[in-house]
């Protein structure tokens, strides 16, 4: 029995739902008799109007369950993900009457903006057009620097990308607990958390043995949702109750909330996009961002990696503190020759300028500030 009080989910009309693999693998395979109940509830949503994108993890356990290959290295693992897609495809539209649609991203769709507004407008249309969206990341062409690295992050970055009101989590526990619930006899199940704080995150436990996260990317990936106006809710997708009660819009879970009033589609973007570079700035450049400022060049101190104009790039203070993360207006030698100087020597330097700011407020979101309503309205 769910230990977990019975609490209203909040009102949502379009969702992500995150599967992962310790809920779909078998014995050398596949096994619906979790992912049944799970793609009911998509379909009785579905029915009263609403949309959910569906992540599911799984490809590399069923590509492994077919050949019986050993290893877990990056090679192995794309290999593995190539054979285990189809697989995992045919698997979900088994159990789905829509047609269902594979959509493949890596971090390089999230950090390049057209890329970026491609994978939102197919999303999308599939919607528009009645299809079951089902998202992985594209494992069979990742590396490690461009991998997301789990499905719950990605989970969190689809979410923002198609401007869902819930990301919801299906785990093989009820939810987060104070302690481990099968070694701390003391755990008690905590049933909502306001801001996902280093106090939380340290209930979390490790990785499980089939996917690559556990309660810990669980919560990091709520908190990147609820920091763009989305709520979270973990919940067991073992239990078949659950998951029914999910249809009337009770949550038997944990309940992470939102932060504040959306924050545009723009600083989403830029918020869970993966910087190519950073730049670090004196005492006086992090109070003027802070206050939101542009970053002029007279403020900047350091310029770490090879990033071109227009990537992403952390903006971080002398000690090393994450600040802000934004569009480079100048490549990462540009950034260096123009450090410390004032904006009206750049084309002296350079020889021409794109702008004063070397990333204009526009094109910047705060990592680090006191009232997230504030970056909403910016």
């Amino acid at each position: 029995m769910n230990i977990f009080a019975p609490q209203p989910l909040p009102t949502w009309r379009r969702a992500v739902l995150k599967v992962g693999s310790s809920l779909l693998a078998g014995d050398g395979g596949l096994d619906p008799v979790h992912a049944r109940g799970l793609a009911g509830f998509i379909a009785a949503s579905r029915a009263q109007g609403r949309e959910v994108v569906l992540v599911s993890s799984g490809a590399v356990a069923v590509g492994r369950g077919r050949i019986g290959a050993a290893g877990n290295g990056i090679v192995q693992r794309q290999a593995l993900a190539a054979l285990g897609q189809a697989s995992l495809m045919g698997f979900w539209q088994v159990l789905f009457e829509a047609p269902v649609a594979q959509v493949l991203l890596t971090h390089d769709d999230l950090r390049n903006r057209r890329r970026y507004l491609n994978a939102r407008t197919a999303l999308q249309e599939l919607l528009r057009l009645g299809a079951q969206p089902i998202v992985n990341e594209n494992d069979t062409v990742a590396v490690d620097e461009l991998k997301l690295g789990d499905n719950d992050n990605l989970a969190a970055a689809v979410a923002s990308l198609v401007e869902a009101d819930l990301l919801l989590i299906a785990t093989d526990i009820a939810g987060l607990y104070s302690g481990h619930p099968q070694r701390d006899v003391d755990a008690r199940p905590i049933e909502r958390v306001d801001v996902v704080s280093p106090e939380v995150l340290a209930m979390a436990g490790g990785a499980g043995t089939l996917g690559t996260g556990g309660m810990r990317t669980k919560l990091e990936a709520a908190s990147k949702a609820s920091a763009a106006g989305i709520a979270t809710a973990l919940f067991c997708g073992r239990d078949a109750a659950t998951v029914d009660a999910l249809g009337e819009n009770v949550l038997h879970g944990t309940l992470i909330a939102a932060h504040g009033s959306r924050i545009s589609a723009r600083k989403q973007w830029l918020r869970h996009s993966p910087a190519s570079g950073a730049i670090r700035v004196d005492d006086g450049a992090k109070v003027a961002l802070l206050r939101g400022a542009s970053l002029l060049p007279g403020g900047v101190r350091h310029v770490e990696g090879d990033f071109r104009r227009g990537d992403v790039v952390d903006v971080r203070a002398g000690d090393g503190t994450l600040l802000a993360r934004g569009q480079a207006q100048y490549n990462a030698g540009e950034s260096t020759r123009i450090a410390g100087h004032h904006s009206r020597d750049i084309e002296a330097i350079l020889g021409f300028r794109y702008d004063e700011a070397m990333i204009h407020r526009d094109d910047l979101v705060l990592l680090q500030h006191t009232d997230p309503r504030k970056e909403a309205s910016s």
